[in-house]
């Protein structure tokens, strides 16, 4: 069975791949569900890591819905992947009512070219998750990485199921709260493949910074935070 580890570091990179674990999935920021890790990390995993590496291709976080420019900013990302001998791409784009956007997804696995295409967990909020499945099937897609449409794969192994026998052409990859514990599970239900992050937290600090960082206001995952031009406009207005 494949064990595919969801590495937001270069130490969590190195960690996968002493561990004996059969490829990543590089991204950086996992509290969001990952996005774009930078190219420095990039770089530093293609020097390092001998397994191989699939990259995440999602220019924020949020929804999967992007404009033209956002798009264009992923089909740069995927051609950097390939320029960096990346093994494959993980990526998705849905439509505003949760459909599967079939022809900007069609034209990442073109950009892709020779990468192996993973549609990652995007899937989980398909409002016909059986159509979509015929969908990238027919795309050509390697890879689904899926919870079942639920909060972990653990709970949504019925739909899992469903899927994996569903379609021969198209890997069905259970991913959310897998551990030592319930892999075992998904190995005796025939799954090819798993994916987890198996992350932990370390502490970095001696003392408790001061203020915090973290916003728990930006983190939507109908809408997204943009810089508002009225509220710019007036604050420059006011000091200029």
């Amino acid at each position: 069975m494949l064990v595919e580890v969801c590495a937001n570091s270069l130490q969590s990179a190195l960690n996968t791949q002493e561990a004996g674990a059969d490829r990543i999935e590089l991204c950086s920021e996992l509290a969001v569900g990952g996005i774009t890790p930078s190219y420095g990390l990039l770089k530093a995993v293609r020097d390092k890591i001998k397994i191989p590496v699939n990259v995440l291709i999602r220019p924020r976080s949020g929804d999967f819905t992007f404009s033209s420019d956002e798009f264009e900013i992923m089909k740069t990302n995927i051609e950097l992947c390939r320029e960096l001998g990346f093994n494959g791409i993980v990526s998705g784009v849905l439509h505003p009512d949760c459909s599967l956007d079939v022809d900007r997804t069609r034209e990442l696995i073109a950009a892709s070219g020779d990468l192996t295409f993973t549609f990652h967990r995007a899937f989980d909020w398909v409002n016909d998750p059986v159509l979509a499945v015929e969908q990238l099937a027919d795309l050509g897609v390697a890879t689904i990485l899926s919870s079942g449409q639920q909060t972990s794969a653990v709970l949504g192994m019925e739909l899992l199921i469903k899927l994996q026998m569903q379609t021969q052409n198209v890997v069905i990859m259970p991913g959310s709260g897998i551990n030592q514990n319930n892999a075992p599970k998904f190995k005796r239900k025939g799954f090819k493949a798993l994916h987890l992050s198996a992350a932990r937290f370390c502490k970095t600090l001696e003392v408790e910074p001061k203020v915090p960082m973290n916003s728990s206001s930006f983190l939507f995952d109908n809408g997204i935070a943009v810089s508002n031009l009225e509220i710019l406009t007036a604050v420059v207005k006011a000091v200029k």
